[in-house]
């Protein structure tokens, strides 16, 4: 065996250089076989950088000789981890196998070891998702005292991350949240194994946005972020990590950057196909499609999604009642609300509101928001208290009670600014313009209209700044802007762009811009069009009797 190689290898692995660690590894082993410990290490970077099946067939060596040295723990803890790997796969069968063998190496009696916890996790997990959280959390629990006396940190990691979701499952989202963060103050801390962290990451944060706590998301979004690129070699996760950030992009306004980082994503997903995780980053692209107005795109990628496995709804029925077809939106939304339960409900109850109102099913909207507004008051998360503010202060106004729906609707946006949310802030302030016409209060209307109008061309937000200018046009104020008003006005006069942006006390680049907005809008070939139009509809008689 060459002894330089595998001492390169076990260097290159401390320093987090997987490919070199990989190779150095191949290397050495080729010289002679490598010792059971390191034939686990050499398993682990050919998954880490991207080699999985190699990886499992590793692992089968290590586990061979693990056994061949009488050491049964250790060859427990080897086929534990095959069989984790195998499940992030969806390789169940294969999976249960590995299973099988880490639980008959596991020792039942004599002293713990690490294994006689970890092969306790599948079973608290299955029990979790068979809707028995008491007998999960009492499985956990019992695990993580095992990790805590053997000082192991995958376990107590692994454990944790249990305890954490069990407890969110409970409704005790504050407690599991905590344990959430207390598992990865180990992982960022570099106690845990590159491995398990990954995994873990990547379960902490879709608890998170789970539990609609998008703060705590977004911070462990970057944190992730920056664990990946200090591994560059690292291929896992990277894919789960680009579509965290689409997602905590997306909401934050950043609609191109978070398009790149789902599509991104989607390629890195694509091979091999089946990943679980590609339904969820052609779901964002979808998302990020539709929202711009490019819907036809959005078809496809929603299409994609759901032939990956993905639940295409609530994203597919907005994209019909987009499309105007309004009987296909409330049958998809209809049929999701009845399968759902949380984490998805609320999201599905928003679009459900939404849907119902345009369909006139007032009764439908209703009782979604009243159950949202149960939800959110049952779990104190901001994400939750702004969705249920927006989509009942919206049955509201639709019920006639505008005095009503403006409380919840200005808390609405108060709390779309703390999120760091500009497009929900600026459909929720359209809804504030609404109840403020009518209450006659049309100078705040306006405020709020104007407002909405900048955020969303800002965005790029298509199908909502169409359906502002019909909003205005339906109020009898034509389909301009006040500002785009005031400009004209200032044009018909004879001024050049940049006395109306000295007037106005605007930038010459902004009055190019409203005049082609004017142009377009209008259908007006000239300023000369432009002068006769304000002449014909009283804009300036308008400006010099105010």
């Amino acid at each position: 065996m060459s002894a330089a190689e595998l001492d390169r290898a076990q260097e290159a692995y401390a320093e987090l250089g997987w490919a070199r660690a990989h190779g150095c590894f191949a290397a050495a082993d080729r010289a002679g076989d490598l010792g059971p410990d390191d034939l686990d290490r050499f398993a682990r970077t050919a998954f880490l950088i991207g080699r999985d099946e190699e990886g499992v067939g590793l692992l089968e060596r290590a586990y061979a000789a693990h056994l061949a040295d009488s050491s049964p723990e250790a060859a427990a803890e080897t086929a534990f981890w095959a069989a984790l790997n195998l499940v992030h796969r969806g390789e169940m069968a294969r999976a249960g196998g590995w299973l099988s063998r880490a639980r008959e190496r596991a020792p039942a009696d004599g002293p713990e070891c690490a294994a006689t916890g970890l092969v306790m996790i599948p079973g608290a997990l299955e029990r979790l998702m068979q809707g028995d959280p008491e007998a999960a959390l009492a499985t956990f629990d019992a695990a993580e005292a095992i990790g805590r006396r053997v000082r192991n940190p995958e376990l107590l990691a692994l454990a944790g991350l249990g305890i954490g979701q069990t407890r969110i499952d409970l409704g005790d989202a504050e407690v599991g949240m905590a344990k959430l963060d207390e598992v990865m103050l180990a992982v960022t801390g570099g106690l845990v194994s590159p491995l398990a962290s990954g995994m873990v990451y990547c379960a902490v944060i879709l608890a998170c946005r789970d539990a609609y706590d998008v703060t705590r998301a977004a911070q462990w979004t970057r944190a992730l972020d920056r664990w990946c690129a200090a591994q560059p070699d690292l291929v896992p996760f990277r894919g789960q990590c680009l579509v965290h950030r689409a997602q905590i992009l997306q909401l934050n306004g950043a609609w191109s950057e978070a398009l790149e980082q789902a599509n991104l994503a989607c390629r890195r997903f694509a091979e091999p196909p089946g990943q679980v995780a590609a339904g969820m980053a052609l779901y964002e692209r979808a998302e990020l499609h539709r929202l711009r107005g490019e819907l036809v795109a959005a078809e496809e990628a929603y299409v994609e999604a759901g032939r990956s496995g993905h639940e295409t709804q609530p994203g597919l029925a907005l994209l019909r009642m987009a499309q105007g077809r309004i009987g296909p939106a409330l049958a998809g939304i209809r049929r999701a609300v009845d399968e759902a339960n949380a984490p998805d409900r609320p999201r599905l109850l928003a679009a459900y509101v939404e849907i119902g109102l345009v369909a006139h099913e007032l009764g439908d909207a209703r009782r979604a928001a009243d159950e949202l507004a149960r939800f959110a008051a049952g779990h104190h998360m901001p994400l939750l208290d702004a969705m249920s503010a927006h989509a009942s202060g919206a049955v509201l106004l639709a019920e006639g009670k505008p005095r009503d729906a403006l409380d919840l609707l200005r808390r609405a946006c108060d709390l779309w600014r703390d999120l760091e949310a500009p497009y929900w802030r600026a459909r929720t302030r359209v809804l504030v313009a609404t109840a403020c016409r009518q209450l006659d209060d049309h100078d705040a209307a306006q405020i709020d209209l104007d407002a909405a109008a900048e955020e969303f061309q800002r965005l790029g937000a298509e199908p909502d700044l169409a359906g502002l200018e019909r909003f205005r046009a339906r109020s009898g104020d034509g389909p301009l802007t006040p500002r785009e008003v005031e400009v004209l006005r200032a044009v018909a006069t004879g001024k050049t762009n940049r006395a109306v942006a000295e007037e106005l006390f605007l930038s010459e680049k902004t009055v190019a811009r409203h005049v082609s907005n004017i142009f377009t809008k209008l259908d007006l070939p000239s300023r000369a069009a432009a002068t006769a139009y304000a002449y014909e509809h009283g804009l300036l008689a308008r400006r010099t009797s105010g």
